[in-house]
C-alpha cells in the first residue's frame, strides 16, 4: 500500500548529520537548483561515458548538448553546480557580494552532497569537473530575462588545488558560465529537499527535479509517460521506461511528491505536504450521530463507515476544502455512490 510518507528505506543513508554540517560560513545554506537545467535534460542519466550529441526542441526554444571525449556531464556531476548555486544564493540573500568565480572546499562539498570523504571520492571530483567543462551547450533558452544563442561549457574554467603532503584535493576554484550565473542573479532557482542527495539512481534524481519544477507547491500535476521520458532525457525504450516508473511508484521514496499512475498512460505527482494538510483538515470534520442512520437509507447494504472513509479521502483530494454543511454533503455522497455502484459486492 502506497502511503503519503516517503519510504526512507529506499534512500541512501544520511552520511553527515546536519549537526556536523559547516559550509563556507553559511550554516543555514539550503539546496538550490537553477530552473533552466531542471526543465531541460542537460545531464546524462548514464553511468558510463555518454558520447552522444543531443538536441531538444520545445516550441521556439532549442538546446543542443555536445560531449567531450570524456562524455557528457552526468546528473551526479551536477551536484557540484547545485552546491555552487546554493552558496551563491546564500551569500546573495545575506547581502554579500557574489561573483562567477567561486572557491570551494573539497571536504565541505563532499559533506554537503552526502558523499563519503575518502581518497577516491576526492578524485571523482576532478573527473566530474572535466566533464562539466567539456560538455558544451548551444541554446536560446532565456535566463535573467534575456534570450541568448551561444555556446558555452557549464563550467568555464576550473582549478584544482592539492595538499603538498597528502596529494589530496583541498579546494576547487571554478568559474561558472554566464548562463548559469545569470540564473542566480535573476533568482531563477528553486529549493530542493535535502534528501535529493540521498536518491540512489539517476532517474530518481531527474524525476524529482521535474516534479519540483512543475508540480512545485501545487496540490497535483499530471504528465504523459512519453512526455516525462522526453523531459528526463532517457534513452530507454518506452516499455522499459514504464517499468522504471512502476518501480518508483511502488517504492514510494521520492521526497516531497507522491507518484501514481493516472488514466491514459499518465503519471500523477501529488504534493505530500498539501495532501497531509488536507487529511488533517478533513479529519476535523465531525458528523452528527443521526447522519449515519440517514446514510444507511441512502446506500443500503453498504458499510457506512467504509463510505465515510471514501468521502473523507475524496475531500482530501479536493485540497481539504471543508463543506459548509458536512452532514448534507456526506448524505449526497452516499446517494451518488449508491447510484453509481448499486448494492455492495
Amino acid at each position: 500500500m502506497v502511503t503519503d510518507v516517503p519510504n526512507q528505506a529506499g534512500l541512501l543513508p544520511d552520511r553527515h548529520p546536519q549537526q556536523e554540517l559547516f559550509v563556507c560560513d553559511v550554516s543555514d545554506a539550503v539546496i538550490k537548483d537553477d530552473m533552466a537545467s531542471m526543465e531541460h535534460p542537460i545531464f546524462t542519466l548514464a553511468t558510463k561515458p555518454d558520447l552522444q550529441i543531443r538536441k531538444y526542441e520545445q516550441g521556439d526554444r532549442w538546446l543542443e548538448i555536445t560531449p567531450s571525449v570524456k562524455g557528457l556531464a552526468t546528473i551526479y556531476d551536477k551536484d557540484i553546480l547545485i552546491y555552487a548555486v546554493s552558496q551563491l544564493m546564500a551569500a546573495k540573500n545575506a547581502g554579500r557580494p557574489i561573483a562567477r568565480e567561486i572557491v570551494i572546499s573539497a571536504r565541505e562539498l563532499l559533506i554537503f552532497i552526502n558523499r563519503y570523504t575518502g581518497g577516491k571520492d576526492y578524485e571523482l571530483l576532478e573527473d566530474a569537473l572535466a566533464r562539466l567543462g567539456g560538455t558544451r551547450l548551444r541554446t536560446n533558452i532565456k535566463t535573467g530575462g534575456d534570450e541568448q544563442t551561444r555556446e558555452f561549457g557549464l563550467v568555464e574554467e576550473s582549478t584544482v588545488t592539492r595538499d603538498q603532503k597528502t596529494r589530496r584535493i583541498s579546494s576547487v576554484n571554478i568559474t561558472l558560465s554566464k548562463w548559469l550565473y545569470n540564473a542566480v542573479e535573476a533568482q531563477e532557482v528553486l529549493t530542493l529537499n535535502r534528501d535529493y542527495f540521498r536518491l540512489r539512481k539517476p532517474i530518481e534524481r531527474r524525476i524529482y527535479e521535474i516534479a519540483r519544477k512543475h508540480c512545485g507547491s501545487q496540490a497535483e500535476w499530471k504528465i504523459t509517460t512519453a512526455a516525462l521520458k522526453k523531459k528526463c532525457g532517457s534513452t530507454s525504450p518506452l516499455k522499459q521506461f514504464r517499468y522504471l516508473l512502476k518501480d518508483l511508484v511502488e517504492k514510494n521514496h521520492l521526497p516531497d511528491y507522491l507518484m501514481n499512475h493516472g488514466e491514459e498512460d499518465t503519471i500523477v505527482f501529488t504534493n505530500r505536504r498539501i495532501k497531509q494538510e488536507a487529511k488533517l483538515t478533513t479529519a476535523a470534520v465531525v458528523l452528527n450521530l443521526d447522519t449515519y442512520a440517514k446514510a444507511r437509507k441512502c446506500a443500503p447494504t453498504w458499510d457506512i463507515y467504509h463510505l465515510e472513509e471514501k468521502w473523507r479521502g475524496w475531500m482530501a483530494g479536493k485540497d481539504g476544502e471543508r463543506p459548509k454543511h458536512p452532514d448534507a454533503a456526506f448524505l449526497g455522497f452516499c446517494r451518488k455512490w449508491y447510484e453509481r455502484n448499486g448494492n455492495a459486492p
